[in-house]
């Protein structure tokens, strides 16, 4: 009786710790289906070890029917694991969850054979499972590892590692040590980064065969000759494409003004956001196409974060 209490007390000190929504342990134990449910799985688990099937399916039907939580009386879970927002939670039988793992709405811990083997996942201690994830077959998702919203995944996660998508990949391999925080809005997109690179290395090799190029015809432009109109310089910047949607910098209207001063030029861009991951690969595409043209010394490029007529700059947006 007292290790039962004592894993009450438990789980009760989890909701606190990992929902900054609570506020009173009555609330907790009245108002957190998710806890509800694990409670009565803890029950429907022993029967289940017990060899009292149909009692055990029975019970977790009734779980399922008061909580809208899913978790097979067969399935294992470890201690404080925590189901936040559980609405639709499904864990199948020969699921396997460690300790501290935290669960969002959802979530499906499912089987890929029909088979009575081993068809569930292992989840080991300290994963975090974003909303409607879904985890499927006999895999193990390492220690420590996050896996993100609406993702899906059918193969290993290394422990410590950030896997998004669908199906989901390997976005970080090993993130940096935790601050406690969720980070949910955070998680890096694999195949942005992966489309970045691929049009940086294009934009260099275009730069190199141009350089080539003009040495050969020997028709390099003097300073004076390549001076500048913004006009030119839109048409440049034309070249910079957003991998995100696919279009370039100057049609999404992200360029505010171009300002030629001699062989100094400012760019002044417009983003919805200072954290966009962006923002350094469109520094560094807008210094190259401008400074390809030849004749120019330094380019400043300024991440303007801040509302703005669109009306007003129509002009700019559509050269």
């Amino acid at each position: 009786m007292g290790r039962l209490l004592m894993g009450i007390r438990e789980d009760i000190r989890t909701v606190f710790k990992k929902d900054p929504a609570a506020r009173s342990t009555l609330e907790v134990i009245c108002c957190y289906p998710g806890l509800h449910a694990i409670w009565i799985h803890r029950v429907s688990h022993s029967l289940w070890n017990k060899h009292f099937y149909f009692l055990a399916r029975l019970l977790s039907h009734v779980s399922r029917a008061l909580t809208g939580i899913e978790i097979h009386p067969g399935a294992k879970l470890g201690r404080r694991v925590f189901i936040d927002h559980g609405s639709g939670v499904v864990i199948g039988e020969t699921a396997e969850v460690g300790d501290d793992v935290l669960i969002y709405m959802g979530v499906v811990l499912g089987g890929t054979a029909l088979e009575r083997t081993k068809r569930h996942p292992t989840i080991e201690n300290d994963v975090v499972i974003g909303s409607g994830a879904a985890v499927l077959g006999p895999i193990t998702v390492g220690r420590g590892a996050k896996i993100g919203a609406g993702s899906v995944v059918i193969r290993p996660v290394p422990a410590g590692a950030t896997v998004v998508g669908v199906p989901a990949r390997i976005a970080e391999p090993r993130p940096p040590v935790s601050t406690g925080q969720l980070d949910h809005d955070k998680l890096p997109d694999p195949g942005l980064i992966v489309i970045s690179q691929v049009l940086d290395r294009l934009s260099r090799l275009e730069d190199q065969f141009k350089a080539h190029e003009e040495s050969i015809s020997g028709q390099g432009k003097t300073m004076e000759e390549a001076a500048l109109k913004d006009e030119q310089i839109y048409s440049l910047l034309k070249d910079v494409i957003d991998p995100g949607v696919g279009m370039d910098i100057v049609k999404l209207g992200l360029v505010k003004e171009v300002i030629v001063d001699g062989p100094n030029v400012d760019v002044n861009l417009v983003l919805t956001t200072s954290s966009c991951p962006m923002i350094e690969y469109f520094k560094e595409q807008v210094r190259r196409k401008v400074l390809s043209a030849g004749g120019i010394e330094k380019v400043n490029v300024n991440i303007l974060d801040e509302p703005w007529s669109w009306d007003r700059h129509k002009k700019q947006a559509v050269r």
